[in-house]
This record gives structure tokens, sequence and C-alpha cells, in this order.
């Protein structure tokens, strides 16, 4: 008698959609093993299982699907989690696990938005002195020493966890997460005379009030953009990445039989 295969599932990431899709996948009976990096002090953590940490490569990551007998990997990190990605890839292309990028469309400028793309964070910080001399900097703590060189600007600097140095000599550190609401996103770079917001190309609902703020307030927005990743079979909803792991559980279920 043939083994019926495992229906665990790993979700790699702590994003909102990942939370979602965990919720969903438990909704369902279906075992999903949520996977973060522990880059945050307090993350909000999804419902059902949750292991923290790193797997030790595409290597470690391999090992780890073949002892918890995982059918299916649905990565659902940052767009700018390069690393994670990465090993997903190489580790589902040497199992053979089945892998599915889930990640959110990103933004896009609208009327009256004055958005100047860069490639990178290094790019965006010497952009800045010919911009404005107060800016608004959401970029996260993890690149924060791109910054550190521009002694001629000040920066009003948002993430959740406190930074380590190097920052810029001229800044002001706000501990805060998202979601936030174009009204005190405005009131926030009012109060601090912004003249420069620098996001990355995030997408999403839970921070993209500053984008409506700075086009109401006339800010330039530096943005910068997604790295390339892996290319993999990719949805943009929680919706249809819930039908993508069905869909290949069934499968399983059927080659079972």
């Amino acid at each position: 008698m043939t083994e019926r295969p495992s229906e665990t599932v790993l979700v790699l990431g702590g994003t909102s959609e990942a939370r979602a899709l965990a919720a969903e996948l438990e909704r369902c009976g279906v075992r999903a093993v949520s996977s973060l990096a522990g880059r945050v002090t307090e993350p909000r953590l999804p419902t059902g299982e949750v292991r923290i940490g790193g797997f030790g490569g595409p290597e470690g990551l391999a090992a780890w699907l073949g002892r918890e007998g995982v059918a299916a990997v649905v990565d659902a990190t940052h767009p700018f989690a390069e690393r994670i990605g990465a090993s997903a890839a190489s580790a589902s292309a040497a199992t053979g696990v089945p892998l599915l990028r889930l990640e959110r469309p990103g933004w896009r400028a609208g009327r009256g938005d004055d958005w100047r793309w860069v490639d990178s964070l290094e790019d965006a910080a010497g952009m800045l002195p010919a911009l404005g001399e107060r800016v608004f900097l959401t970029t996260g703590r993890q690149g924060l020493p791109a910054f550190a060189p521009v002694t001629d600007v000040w920066f009003l600097i948002r993430c959740v966890d406190r930074p380590d140095p190097p920052l810029p000599p001229n800044a002001e550190v706000l501990l805060d997460r998202g979601p936030y609401t174009v009204d005190t996103e405005r009131t926030l770079m009012r109060t601090r005379g912004i003249d420069v917001l620098v996001t990355k190309d995030s997408g999403g609902r839970y921070t993209e009030a500053k984008l409506t703020a700075a086009r109401e307030l006339g800010c330039p927005v530096v943005v910068v953009r997604r790295p390339r990743r892996p290319v993999v079979t990719t949805v943009g909803t929680v919706a249809d990445a819930l039908a993508w792991v069905q869909s290949v559980l069934r499968h399983d279920d059927g080659m079972a039989r």
C-alpha cells in the first residue's frame, strides 16, 4: 500500500499575505508551518505552527523539507528578501517540492505624484541633497548604513526596531509600525517639515498612506525598485495562492491512491 504524502505546507515570510494564507490553510485543515526570519523583536505571529530563524542556506532548507515531508512551499516573503527567495528556488529545484511565489503588486504612481525611481539605497542616498533638506526615510533598518555618509540632510528614520549604527549624523529615529492612515502620515510629515520621502517599492496597503500624504504635500518620493527574484510561478493574491496549494495537494493525493 502506497503511503499518503504529507499535507504540510511551508509558508515563508512574516508579511500580511503570509499570515492570511496561514490562516486560510488552517481553516481548510492543512498543516501550515510559517517561517519567519527573526529580524523583528516582536513580530506579528500567524496562526498555526511557527518557526523563527534561518535554515542554513538552500542545502539546509532542502534537508528541512525532506525531514518535515513538505508537500509545497509558498514564498510569501517581503519583495526585498532576496536571500530566502534564492534559497527557496534552489531547494525546490533540488528536492522537487513545488514552489509558489506570493508577491503583492508593486505601487504605481498616479496623477500628481512626483516619483524618482532608483535601483539601490545607495542611489537613493546620492540623490537626496539635490531634492531637499528634511527626509522621511522609510526603507527599514537593515539598509540604513547606505545613508550614513549623507551629512547635509536631516532624516526622520521610521522603523519597527531600534537600528544599529552607522546612521546619518543628523537624524531622529521613530519606532513605529503600520498600518498607517493618510491623516497621521500627513500630520507627521507636516510637523517634521518633511520635503522628501524615501521608500522601497514594498507594495500593499499597510504603508501606502505615506505616498498619498507626500502627493498632497507636494513632496518628491524616491522609490527603490524591487530586486530581481528567481523566475518561479507567481501569484498576487492569497486566494490564488490557496487555490494553487489545494491543486498541488489534490495532485499528490491522487498520486497516492
